[in-house]
This record gives structure tokens, sequence and C-alpha cells, in this order.
């Protein structure tokens, strides 16, 4: 019970270090046009990486609340984001999951969250609410991610969109030729 309460406590201190103040999520005077498709680009790749839990957050509300009208697809969703969080985002991924002595591969985990998902959805007959939500939100979201400038972003070089080719850092790749060795 005590590793259960510090692994939660651990993924709870984890997602409070990456989720972005709502004051700078939502500041209108960052709000302008980009100047062209790669500007917009850009800025949706920064402002999804450097806001990914906020749009999370937000694409979860939009799904409740397409759901408002169905109180068991919520009661049904509640248990299926519990099991998510607790099988998958909050263990270890160093010890695998263990039922009745056998020991379960990550692959079959996944496969059976993904199954229980589509259950939840099809057993309770909201799939045209929450396929209408998802492209609701993942448009808002997109929307909002080309408009919202990344000029007072200070993003973290681990926390690149582009991953380690902006990053620099180690000599090797800091050179023209990259890792590749002479032959």
């Amino acid at each position: 019970m005590s590793t259960l309460i510090s692994s939660l406590k651990e993924t709870a201190s984890s997602l409070t270090a990456i989720r972005r103040p709502w004051r700078d999520f939502l500041d209108i005077t960052a709000v302008d046009l980009p100047s062209s498709i790669s500007d917009a680009t850009t800025r949706i790749a920064q402002n999804l990486t450097h806001f990914r839990l906020n749009y999370t957050i937000f694409l979860l509300l939009i799904l409740f609340l397409s759901l408002i009208y169905h109180p068991l697809s919520i009661l049904t969703f509640l248990v299926i984001l519990l099991a998510w969080f607790f099988l998958y985002f909050a263990r270890d991924r160093q010890e695998p999951v263990v039922i009745f002595g056998f020991t379960i591969d990550d692959w079959l985990v996944i496969a059976a969250l993904i199954g229980l998902t589509i259950a939840g959805v099809v057993l309770t007959s909201v799939l045209v609410n929450v396929l209408l939500a998802i492209a609701v939100g993942s448009s808002l979201v997109i929307l909002h991610a080309a408009l919202r400038s990344t000029d007072d972003l200070v993003m973290d070089d681990l926390e690149s969109p582009y991953g380690h080719v902006l990053a620099g850092g180690d000599e090797e790749l800091d050179s023209p030729r990259g890792d590749y060795s002479n032959i």
C-alpha cells in the first residue's frame, strides 16, 4: 500500500512539473496570426510540446462535457481513465504487471486497455458523442497551438519538438559528419 501511495505521489509531482500555468496557456496577448505555413507548423509543434498536459486536460474536459447527458458513460470513462492511470501511466516501467503470479507484457496491458476503452465506447452507445468531442477538441487545440505565439515560451533543450537535432551538447553531433566515423 505504501508503494502505491509513493507511486501516486511521484506521478502527481511529475505531472505537476510538466503542467504549465493556465495564465500562460490562456494569455490573450500571445495570440497573433502566424506569418507562414512553416511558422504555423513550428508553433503547433512547440506549443503541443510545451503545453501537452494543459491540452490533455482541455481535451478530457471537452470529452466529459460531451457526455454530460450520459451519466453512466461518465462513470464508465472514469473507471477506464483510472485503469489507464494505474496500469500504464503511474506504473513503474521497470516492474511488470503481475496477475495471479503471471507476468503480463506491456504490449498486452496496452492492448487490453485499448480494448477496454473501445468496449466502453461501444457498450455505452456514445461513439458519435466521443468522436465529435475528439474532433472538436482536437480542432480547438490545433487552432490554439497555431495562433499562440511561441516567442515568450522558455523551453528546455530536452523538450524540443525536434529532439536532439536542435539540442546540441554532444561534440560528435556538432560535427558536420555527425556521429559517423571515418572509413
